[in-house]
Formats: structure tokens, C-alpha cells, sequence
């Protein structure tokens, strides 16, 4: 019997044992379970990260090609801009030239005009000494005058029959 006593409290140590060694494998799966859980969650959080830091370098290898396509884009701006400042400038010393041009082409066609009306008064002189005076009057013989004008101020040219 008192074998039997001893062999059932041996027997409810066992069992009592096998309860809290169950208890702690219980508890032991559950922290691994958590560990890897927590893991996994760390493994998808690296694998996120990994995901964004190759969209971040992405962006910036975008972002720097856009800021090279930029500064090309304003060198080819500033360049323009250097060649209509010297398109206005060769404009402006052309307009120079031509303005002096036309001064210098309404001078000579003063001049033209009247050697036109000394020729005609000359020709009037000696047509009227020859004796034909039957023929009308030309313009030449009225008295004029004309005054040309521009940005530089021509000489006066009179005509007046002598």
C-alpha cells in the first residue's frame, strides 16, 4: 500500500509535471509564434523599405535629369536672347545706314531736280534768242522753291528764271 501511495503520488508529480511542461510548450509556441509574427513583420517592413528606397532613387535619377534638361533648356533661352540682342543691333546699324541712305538720295535728287531746271532754263535762253517763242511756258520758268526735309537739314533750292 504504501508502495501504491507513493507510486500514485509519483504518479500525480508526473502528471502535475506533464501539465506544466505543456503549459510551457504552450507558452514557448506562442512566443515563437509571436517571434515570428514580429519577423515576419520586420522581413515585410525591409521588404517595403527596400521598395521605397528604390523608388526614392528612382525619383532622384529622374529629378536629375530633369534638372539637366532644365539648365539646357536656359542656355538655349540665354542664347537666344544673345542672339536677338545682336539681331536689334545689326537691325539698328543697318537702319542707321539706310536712314543715311535716303538722306543721301533725296539730296541728290534735289540736286538732279534742279540741274533739270538749269538745263531747261538754259534751253528756254537759247530757244528764246533764236527767235521761237510761240511755245508755252514750262514749269521751270515760274519761280519755286522746295524745301526738303530730314533728320539732317538739306541746303534750300531755288529756281528763278533769269
Amino acid at each position: 500500500e504504501v508502495q501504491v501511495d507513493e507510486l500514485q503520488r509519483l504518479l500525480a508529480g508526473m502528471e502535475k509535471e506533464h501539465r506544466s511542461l505543456l503549459l510551457k510548450m504552450k507558452e514557448g509556441e506562442a512566443e515563437l509564434a509571436r517571434l515570428r509574427s514580429v519577423e515576419g513583420d520586420k522581413l515585410a517592413e525591409q521588404d517595403r523599405s527596400a521598395r521605397l528606397e528604390k523608388e526614392v532613387a528612382t525619383l532622384r535619377e529622374k529629378i536629375h535629369h530633369l534638372d539637366d534638361m532644365l539648365k539646357s533648356q536656359q542656355r538655349k533661352v540665354r542664347q537666344m536672347i544673345e542672339q536677338l540682342q545682336n539681331s536689334k543691333t545689326v537691325i539698328q546699324a543697318k537702319d542707321g545706314v539706310i536712314q543715311e541712305l535716303k538722306e543721301r538720295v533725296a539730296y541728290l535728287e534735289a540736286e538732279n531736280l534742279e540741274m533739270h531746271d538749269r538745263i531747261e532754263h538754259l534751253i528756254e535762253k537759247q530757244v528764246s534768242r533764236g527767235g521761237h517763242s510761240s511755245r508755252a511756258r514750262s514749269k521751270s520758268e515760274y519761280v519755286s522753291s522746295k524745301r526738303l526735309t530730314g533728320p539732317k537739314p538739306l541746303p534750300l533750292i531755288r529756281v528763278v528764271e533769269t
